[in-house]
């Protein structure tokens, strides 16, 4: 197994058809350029390839949304100031996970991309979840 860091949109290092599995985790949110992103690890990606992306989305469950969205807007950016004398960066933080496609259309953005059997699953109430899809030629 071998580990590269890159960047996500460009993948000019890796063959095309040459990988099985793409990972990225609270990464892609990160990326100026979504669509070019995933077009990228469906081209690198092998027939059968298997795309799987963790990252923050939408709460889906009521209750834990407004104390989510509070300990998010309120909390966080101030354990931040506290720990790393940064609030700017942890409030960052916040606003760039409420900016992200919330979970289906994030799927659609995928199978845009070409992926086939794209699901998701939301974990501790949709906080993050898994987005999985399939190169299949």
């Amino acid at each position: 197994m071998d580990f590269l860091v890159t960047s996500a949109e460009d993948l000019k290092d890796i063959p095309d058809n040459s990988l099985d599995l793409y990972t990225i985790a609270f990464g892609i949110r990160n990326v100026s350029d979504r669509a070019k992103a995933l077009s990228e690890a469906y081209r690198v990606l092998g027939n059968g390839g298997r795309f799987m992306c963790l990252e923050f989305s939408e709460v889906v469950v009521p209750g834990l949304k407004q104390f989510y969205d509070f300990y998010s807007f309120n909390v966080i950016p101030e354990l931040g100031n506290l720990i790393a004398s940064d609030r700017d960066s942890y409030k960052y933080l916040v606003e760039s996970i409420r900016m992200f496609p919330k979970q289906k259309e994030f799927a659609n953005m995928i199978e845009e991309a070409g992926f086939r059997c794209v699901t998701y699953t939301n974990l501790t109430g949709g906080v993050v979840a898994i987005h999985s899809g399939f190169k299949l030629n």
